[in-house]
């Protein structure tokens, strides 16, 4: 499987993301990829209060554009689905435009110690852990802290996600992030290494490939957590920089 990653830039202008990873769709297709990751939020942007109906639009867009050049998507947005629930997801598309179902974050962030917990868990609904069938891979969905589990913003305990994928025979993991970072001293020494300790042991621990993006918001600014693929021995098989917008495209080894 020839795999996308886009780090890229994500805003609250829906018009503006939403032309970013159309652009993305156009170059990851000119470098013969089959499906595209993009960050968490990459089209609504990372929040609940978002405009629904320029999200709708903005989605029916990329879609067919993505369908019309045979790309699949695993698509970062937050969405309000027919239930009138919010979800903050990872879309999977099929290459002819099949949409297989949506990933939604597991782990919400939320206060810890505080009764009831406070922050995303209460403004992001959840559904249960499901793969899905991708140009003839089983992939899964996971969604930042869905990976690393961090205990200063998981009020619940550790579900061991990627294991789970393990277990339901996923070959891949799409992991989109959107991770909170200042440029101090925690994000650079304790944050950073800690989510590229997580991504690189949970992947060998699973043993199954690991895509993973970013946002690069701020661009100034280092990201919170590497971009890249991760193979089953939990070594970068390739690797994007650590800062600003890139898409970067390389062949998954499945088997191996």
């Amino acid at each position: 499987m020839r795999v996308a990653g886009y780090q890229m830039a994500v805003s609250r202008d829906v018009a503006a993301n939403r032309d970013a990873i159309v652009s993305a769709i156009d170059s990851a297709v000119a470098q013969g990829a089959e499906v595209l990751l993009t960050p968490e939020g990459s089209l609504s942007g990372y929040t609940h209060e978002f405009d629904d109906d320029a999200v709708r639009d903005a989605l029916a867009v990329v879609t067919e554009r993505a369908r019309s050049q045979r790309l699949g998507l695993a698509l970062g947005t937050c969405f309000v689905e027919e239930n009138g629930l919010c979800y903050n997801q990872v879309r999977f598309y099929e290459r002819d435009g099949t949409h297989l179902g949506f990933h939604s974050k597991t782990l919400t962030c939320g206060s810890v110690g505080e009764d009831p917990p406070r922050g995303e868990v209460e403004q992001y609904a959840v559904t249960p852990l499901r793969t899905f069938e991708l140009s003839g891979v089983r992939v899964g969905g996971l969604i930042c802290n869905d990976f690393w589990a961090n205990p200063l913003c998981t009020p619940g305990p550790d579900p061991h996600l990627t294991q789970q994928l393990a277990s339901m025979e996923a070959q891949v993991i799409f992991h989109a992030v959107f991770g909170g970072r200042d440029g101090g001293d925690w994000s650079r020494h304790v944050f950073w290494p800690f989510h590229e300790a997580n991504l690189r042991m949970r992947t060998r621990s699973a043993q199954l490939w690991t895509v993973t993006v970013d946002s690069a918001t701020p661009v100034g600014m280092r990201c919170s957590a590497p971009s890249g693929v991760v193979n089953p021995q939990g070594e970068w098989y390739c690797r994007a920089r650590d800062q600003g917008e890139e898409l970067f495209v390389c062949d998954l080894a499945l088997g191996d």
